[in-house]
């Protein structure tokens, strides 16, 4: 079919017209709207004093001197089950910042539990990074809805909120900023219980995702080490950078009522759901013993990121991030070091100091993902560059399997047979243990922010050193190391018998992501 001339120069006149309305329609989110933003301040200790957790807390520390309670909670379904409980326990306040929040069935359980608190006249705080929200607009609206819950977003954009793909398009002005993230994970019940650590909002935080899980580890604190992690929470929600969702999505009054109901009918029809089911035979089993181990007790040090570090020109100094307080903190370790990192990219200023701390004769052991396991084939490239100068020096390396062996045990492979490791944790020496949102990664030190605590206690550091001796197990983990000819190769266990692969696991799409990071000069951003 032919079109006449003078309608093709009628529609060549349109085209540029047509295209600006279809962009604006794909980068579509409501453009900031003028609500309230009110400064939020944490609870003092005379209100801690007054709730039941306080109290707990209270007496919990009473006998060991002004020192911190610190429990590691390397189960993924006992770090859903204390989120629900502190969301049951607690009388006040619930703060909650997260990196991303997937919809899955243990989000749906912890949205309605958060509901139910805030019915109970608890304060409800959730600061979620613009990332996480993505897509999400309206049911984070309809949460914020609620008289006694609010809802903020950090580093938001008012364009491209409905798809990852618009808001990574609407981001690309602005991308001096918007590859920074807000990337901490902290949970405050009545300000005086903490969790720390490397788990987001998702199923697959908590071992409730088919067919992959990421095995995780969360530090629960209580005593001193709380209050500046609360204080933290106050200066990132009071940032100019967090913002409230209504600035960017609006619900109508008394929108959480119907968002409730949805959750209560959800979790209804889902409570014989195998994962659910599972929870119950787990508690039930006297021999499981308590939801939280044993508390060890020393000082703590909670560190995190200036809040405003997404909006710092360049790269900032080292002294002024996390990173390089806990460097200072920390000092160099002496005897041990244990760094188990999902995402591992050492540079060269990381090689070399890690080299220089094996030369000097310190034991260090680093614990990351295969190229199989890992969800970031491009971050793995960067990590293999160093790999041969890290063994030289006889660092050992254990790599994560995606596939655990049939009736293999333990908390650092989870869920069902495919795992990720996602755990961020650091051992130094036989006394201290550091816990939070952090990899052993550029990004996480130079560019997103991160929240963590430091905590000097035997005890617990012994308790993550048997975290990693489990992880070393051939059933779950690749041993890496190289043969008296130089010869790299990967010791593993599969159907009982102990092999040697001399090829790195991994399909082809994944060794091409991993090549594409060691060819172009990208490690700084990773």
């Amino acid at each position: 079919m032919t079109i006449p001339e003078g309608r093709a120069g009628a529609w060549a006149r349109r085209l540029p017209v047509c295209l600006v309305f279809a962009l604006v329609w794909l980068l579509a989110g409501c453009a900031g709207s003028s609500v309230p933003r009110e400064h939020g301040a944490a609870m003092t200790p005379d209100d801690i004093e007054t709730t039941w957790l306080g109290q707990w807390a209270a007496q919990s520390a009473a006998p060991h001197d002004g020192q911190s309670g610190f429990a590691l909670v390397s189960s993924g379904q006992d770090a859903f089950s204390l989120r629900v409980l502190l969301s049951e326990q607690a009388d006040q306040r619930l703060d909650i910042q997260t990196y991303l929040m997937g919809d899955g069935l243990t989000t749906r359980v912890l949205l309605a539990r958060l509901l139910d608190a805030a019915e109970r006249g608890v304060k409800v705080r959730l600061l979620l990074d613009d990332i996480g929200a993505v897509g999400q607009g309206r049911r984070l609206a309809a949460l914020d809805s609620h008289p006694n819950v609010q809802v903020r977003v950090y580093n938001p954009l008012a364009l491209g909120r409905g798809y990852l793909t618009t808001r990574v398009l609407a981001s690309i002005p602005r991308a001096g900023r918007q590859h920074r993230r807000m990337h901490n994970k902290l949970w405050l019940a009545d300000g005086a219980v903490a969790l720390v650590g490397g788990r987001n909002l998702g199923d697959e935080y908590y071992s409730a995702s088919e067919p992959r899980n990421f095995s995780d580890l969360d530090m629960m604190v209580i005593g001193p080490v709380v209050e500046p992690l609360a204080r933290s929470y106050s200066l990132y929600w009071n940032h100019g950078l967090a913002q409230p969702i209504g600035r960017y999505h609006r619900a109508e009054e008394g929108a959480w009522r119907e968002l409730q109901a949805s959750l209560g009918e959800w979790v209804g029809d889902n409570g014989d759901d195998a994962y659910f089911t599972g929870l119950r035979e787990r508690y039930a089993d006297t021999r499981q013993g308590p939801l939280v181990g044993r508390l060890h007790w020393g000082d703590g040090v909670a560190l995190w990121d200036p809040p405003g570090k997404p909006a710092w020109p360049g790269r900032p100094a080292f002294q002024r991030t996390m990173a390089g307080e806990l460097l200072a903190e920390v000092g160099e370790p002496s005897e041990r070091l244990v760094v188990i990192s999902a995402y591992f990219v050492p540079g060269r200023a990381g090689t070399q100091y890690l080299r220089s701390l094996a030369d000097a004769g310190v034991e260090v052991a680093v614990f990351t993902n295969s190229l199989e396991a890992t969800d970031v084939p491009v971050v793995h490239g960067a990590y293999q560059a160093r790999r041969d100068s890290l063994l030289q020096s006889g660092i050992r390396l254990h790599e994560l399997r995606a596939e655990r062996e049939p009736g293999s045990e333990g908390e650092i492979s989870v869920g069902g047979s495919a795992s990720a490791l996602h755990i961020k944790a650091l051992g130094i020496d036989n006394d201290r243990v550091f816990v939070g949102s952090a990899n052993a990664d550029p990004r996480s030190v130079w560019w997103n922010t991160e929240v963590g605590v430091l905590a000097y206690s035997e005890s617990l550091a012994a308790e993550l050193q048997a975290l990693a001796d489990l992880g070393k197990s051939p059933v779950l983990s690749y041993r890496v190391d190289r043969g008296d000819d130089g010869q790299r190769y990967w010791q593993t266990e599969i159907g009982g018998e102990s092999v040697w692969l001399i090829s790195e696991p991994g399909g082809f799409w994944r060794h091409l992501g991993a090549l594409i990071s060691r060819l172009l000069p990208v490690d700084a951003w990773l």
